[in-house]
Formats: structure tokens, C-alpha cells, sequence
């Protein structure tokens, strides 16, 4: 596992509105014409960009820009706690995506990285064939959500008896916030989400911010990783993975939660693609083995960046 150690500060915050919305977003390096910057996607949904800024190593290692923002309804964006189901749709987050690259001037060029659920809206957005999009690396996430449960209904079938016994028991009761059913959940969380224990300042804030508003990831995934009761439960993007046009980086870890079941899909159907596993990682290999990831990305974006320059 890497140390931990400091993060890349920023070089620039900002806000773009959104229609009556706003989205809050940060960028690490420079925005410079030479060297295509790499936007970032996070999880949840319903997360915040801080676990991700780890991220920003890219900005020292390639001197391209590393651009985060917090999705709306999270972080430092609007938040709307009262809005429902028929409101937080992937087609809203596409839209903002889009917003963002055109408010930021990149449009015509740019990489994209998403994690998690920001690698499921990646590959949503890749699918339309933007043309400024130069790659796409999809980091720990899932083909589908039915793969997703069904490998998260394994995994939980490994963990303790007891720890299986009291998640079984509260979920029947609806009882998410009891202090032991939180308790069980973590030793899931511990195994294949974060191996760094006790969590990063960067994790931790994001999970803080995600227990503070969960308006979003109640939403549409549900009350943690694997009980997923939100409008997510039945997305797919098997059928559609073969209109990805860039070259594609897909990125694992051997403990993660999206296991090789839930991955492959992505590696079979995508016409340019390659898939690392980092093996002492589970959800978040860009802490986990911060800087064998790094290096992982920084080459596939190197040579992409070489392949448009031809």
C-alpha cells in the first residue's frame, strides 16, 4: 500500500452555473493548448471529488491540467435535497458534464477519467462519440448494476457469519443507521473498498459528505455499496459499449468490489482497450497504489497523447 502523504494543491477553484444550478469545480496545473488535460468523474453517485484528488499527481508527473468537480447535489455544488428520483437521472449528470467542458473551453480536447459510478457516466458519455474526447479510463467500475449486485451478494457471502447475520437481520428491520449494522457494513468496506485502514483525510471527507447530504446516493444506488435499491438497480451499458470509439484504459483492483466479473464486459465489447489489475488494491487503487496508478495512467496518456499527434 502507498504511505500516505500530501495532495497536489490546487491551482485555480471556480464556479460555472448550471441553468439555475451551479457545479464548483478545481484544476491543478495549467490549462494550456499543448497538452490535452484529464477531467475527473467521481463516484457515489452522490460522492464528492475529494477522494479522487489524489488525481492530481498528474498535473506534476505530465504538466497537463487535472480538473474535479463535485457533481450537483454533493460537495461544494447545489445541493437539492428535496428533489426526487425523476430528477437525479444520468441524463442529468451528462448534461452537466457537458456544461462543465464547454464553461471550461475544452470541448474540442480532452481525456476523461471516472471512477466508480463517474466510470459508468464515463462510459455514457463515451458512447455518443463526443469529438474532443481523446480516451477514457474507467476505474473500479461495473458493466451493470445486476453484475454489481450479484458480485456484491458474493463477496458479502465470504465475510463473518456474524457480520453476515447482522446485515441480513437490519436490512429485513430497514434499520440502516443502527450503530451495528454500520458496523458490519465496514468490514464489507474494509475488505473491498478502501485496504488503507484507518481511511485517507481525502476518503474520509468524502464519505463525511456523503453521510451529510445522502440525497443523491440514497437515490439512486440506496443505503450503502452493496444493497442497491435505487433507480440505478437495472442500468446497463453492455449493449452499447461497442460505439466507444477512443482508446480505453480500464483499471481494477484484485480486492475491488468491481470484480473481473463486473469489468469484463467493458474489455470484451470495447474495440481499444486494455485492463490492469493492481493486485494489493480493492475500490480505490488510486490510494491504495497511488503510485503504481499513477504511472499506469500517465504512460496510457502519453501514449494516446503521441497517437492524435501523428
Amino acid at each position: 500500500m502507498t504511505a500516505p502523504r500530501a495532495l497536489v494543491a490546487a491551482d485555480r477553484e471556480g464556479i460555472v452555473p448550471f441553468g439555475e444550478y451551479e457545479t464548483w469545480y478545481r484544476i491543478t496545473g495549467e490549462l494550456r493548448p499543448d497538452r490535452t488535460p484529464l477531467v475527473t468523474l467521481h463516484g457515489g453517485p452522490g460522492c464528492t471529488h475529494d477522494y479522487l484528488l489524489t488525481m492530481a499527481d498528474l498535473a506534476e508527473r505530465t504538466g497537463r491540467a487535472v480538473i474535479h468537480y463535485d457533481q450537483l447535489g454533493n460537495g461544494r455544488s447545489t445541493h437539492l435535497p428535496e428533489e426526487g428520483a425523476d430528477f437525479w437521472t444520468v441524463e442529468l449528470f451528462l448534461a452537466e458534464l457537458d456544461n462543465l467542458l464547454e464553461s471550461l473551453g475544452i470541448t474540442d480536447d480532452y481525456h476523461l477519467l471516472g471512477q466508480s459510478w463517474g466510470g459508468m457516466l464515463g462510459a455514457e458519455h463515451a458512447v455518443r462519440r463526443p469529438a474532443g474526447l481523446r480516451s477514457l479510463t474507467i476505474a473500479d467500475s461495473p458493466a451493470s448494476m445486476e453484475l454489481w449486485v450479484a458480485e456484491a451478494n458474493r463477496l458479502r457471502a465470504l465475510l463473518p457469519p456474524e457480520a453476515q447475520a447482522t446485515l441480513l437481520a437490519h436490512e429485513a428491520d430497514e434499520t440502516y443507521d443502527h450503530p451495528d449494522y454500520l458496523k458490519a457494513v465496514q468490514v464489507f468496506y474494509d475488505r473491498h473498498v478502501c485496504r488503507v485502514v484507518p481511511n485517507p483525510p481525502e476518503v474520509t471527507a468524502s464519505f463525511a459528505a456523503l453521510e451529510t447530504d445522502p440525497t443523491v446516493y440514497g437515490t439512486m444506488n440506496g443505503p450503502n455499496e452493496f444493497h442497491v435499491l435505487g433507480t440505478l438497480r437495472s442500468w446497463s451499458i453492455i449493449d452499447r459499449l461497442d460505439r466507444i470509439a477512443v482508446p480505453t484504459q480500464l483499471i481494477s483492483g484484485a480486492h475491488d468490489e468491481a470484480t473481473p466479473a463486473c469489468v469484463q464486459p467493458f474489455a470484451d465489447a470495447i474495440p481499444d482497450v486494455r485492463w490492469d489489475v493492481l493486485p494489493e488494491s480493492s475500490h480505490l487503487p488510486h490510494v491504495e497504489e497511488r503510485d503504481d496508478f499513477m504511472t499506469l495512467l500517465a504512460g496510457f496518456l502519453a501514449t494516446v497523447d503521441e497517437r492524435v499527434a501523428r
